[in-house]
């Protein structure tokens, strides 16, 4: 991904003939997606090839216009992964992308220094991994195992950190924009102790991420394993979450023939049940680690402007932040009532 973030540079029109000589620096777009996806990607997100620059150059066009000093990355490829997680609403990915930037500027505990060998401590904890497998929809699945986080070890930003670098690693593949992913999180021996560490401040910066500051599909959230002190944690948290979203959380206990519903045991390891072996974290930690350089050159490109501050590009309304703030501040007492 290039890191031509000069809007004064933007072709007046996607795929004309000059647009070459404009933009010497910008990598031509080329599709990767298979005839099935392509098919998929048109029924479900509104996606057609014919349109397809045409459309990135619209979404180009606005933040030019509305957003000249966002110091984003203007590449087609760059700009499709917001397109395609809006099902190419304009104005919706626009404030996805906007958002996205406000996310990573407002919280530098997570973002300053964000690459691979930076958290290579979590990866080698196994708090995060991908299974090795694609699920019968196309969609890797993340895997999320707290019980593997020792807190006096490192703060829990770390591990945000590791799971933000693995969605960033996972959205450069044109398959998983279309399909989206799966999270299996895994809440076996969760403390009440380890659980406060999530509180309203992290709480409601990760949702703002994950619902509203990322271009990725969450297809499905299974959650397997969760102490009673979950339900009192995902009680909280539901009414901040999109109803399609809330919608796709599944709580199976230690159910595992409840979690097989969702996610076949063919792909899963022999922890949950699956015939897939034992679970391997050793693969996903070195293709992440091995993409350091990659990464770095992708993030490259989204460079605070001096003249600019998050909240200038901020578009949630203040309002929805206080009742997020009054709510949660809740959340403490809450848990010591579930625990």
């Amino acid at each position: 991904m290039s890191g031509d973030s000069d809007c004064t540079r933007t072709s007046p029109s996607a795929g004309s003939p000059s647009d070459n000589e404009l933009l010497p620096d910008r990598p031509k777009y080329v599709c990767s997606l298979s005839p099935e996806l392509v098919t998929k990607a048109r029924e479900e997100l509104q996606e057609k090839p014919e349109w397809r620059l045409r459309d990135v150059q619209a979404l180009r066009d606005m933040v030019c216009k509305d957003y000249p000093s966002l110091g984003t990355c203007l590449d087609d490829a760059f700009l499709l992964r917001f397109l395609r997680a809006r099902k190419f609403d304009y104005d919706r990915a626009l404030q996805l992308l906007v958002n996205y930037h406000t996310c990573r500027r407002s919280w530098p505990e997570v973002f300053n220094n964000l690459k691979p060998s930076a958290i290579k401590p979590v990866l080698e904890s196994g708090f995060v991994t991908v299974l090795p497998h694609l699920d019968p929809e196309g969609r890797h699945v993340v895997c999320i195992r707290p019980d593997r986080w020792t807190p006096s070890n490192y703060p829990i930003t770390e591990n945000i950190r590791a799971i933000y670098l693995t969605l960033e690693k996972l959205i450069q593949s044109e398959e998983t924009q279309v399909n989206g992913i799966v999270i299996l999180a895994d809440y076996k021996g969760v403390s009440l102790s380890k659980a406060s560490h999530f509180g309203p401040f992290v709480a409601k910066k990760v949702i703002g991420i994950l619902q509203d500051g990322f271009p990725i599909r969450i297809k499905a959230v299974n959650i397997i394993n969760e102490p009673r002190i979950f339900k009192g944690i995902f009680a909280i948290i539901k009414p901040f979450l999109k109803e399609k979203i809330a919608n796709r959380f599944f709580l199976h206990g230690c159910d595992l023939n409840s979690l097989h519903q969702n996610i076949p045991p063919i792909i899963l390891p022999e922890e949950y049940g699956g015939s897939a072996g034992k679970l391997d974290i050793s693969a996903w930690n070195e293709l992440l680690l091995a993409s350091e350089e990659d990464l770095l050159h992708d993030f490259s490109a989204l460079v605070l402007p001096c003249d600019s501050s998050p909240h200038d590009m901020l578009v949630s309304g203040d309002a929805d932040e206080k009742q997020c703030d009054d709510s949660l501040r809740g959340m403490k007492p809450q848990l010591y009532y579930c625990y």
